[in-house]
């Protein structure tokens, strides 16, 4: 709300190259924010995809847990005024990378009772395949 108070007061002023600096500022504070968001549910994501794939089933929870997750991606990925995404393909890639690490290490925790670790767990699936599935789903399910 601050920002917006400045940018009135910037804008009144008739200081327009301050307000371009400050409208950029607020873009990539939003754009950080929705990467946030995606990163959260990217995670929930690849948590029960992991499972699936480790044990060779699903359960309807995890299903549901892996459809909720695909739609909140693509709800806050969307932009509702202007159209298209607030990010690539590419970055969604790179979102679900990023979120691997931690979404495997809450897997080993939860996959077979928690009998194995994080580095064994990963060794039952396949890394290439989880992530073409993940991004697929966002990409492709509608919502």
């Amino acid at each position: 709300m601050e920002e917006l108070l400045e940018l009135k007061m910037l804008l009144t002023q008739g200081n327009i190259p301050e307000a371009l600096v400050l409208v950029e500022e607020m873009t990539e504070m939003s754009k950080d924010d929705k990467i946030n968001k995606i990163s959260s549910y990217a995670k929930i994501l690849l948590l029960h995809l992991i499972k699936q794939q480790a044990e060779k089933r699903s359960t309807r929870s995890w299903d549901l847990f892996i459809a909720n997750s695909v739609d909140e991606i693509q709800k806050t990925n969307r932009r509702r005024k202007a159209g298209g995404t607030y990010l690539s393909q590419d970055e969604l890639r790179e979102a679900l990378a990023d979120s691997y690490r931690i979404a495997l290490a809450r897997a080993a925790t939860e996959a077979f009772e928690g009998r194995y670790s994080s580095e064994e767990l990963a060794k039952m699936i396949d890394y290439d395949c989880l992530m073409v599935d993940a991004l697929d789903l966002i990409l492709n399910q509608s919502s």
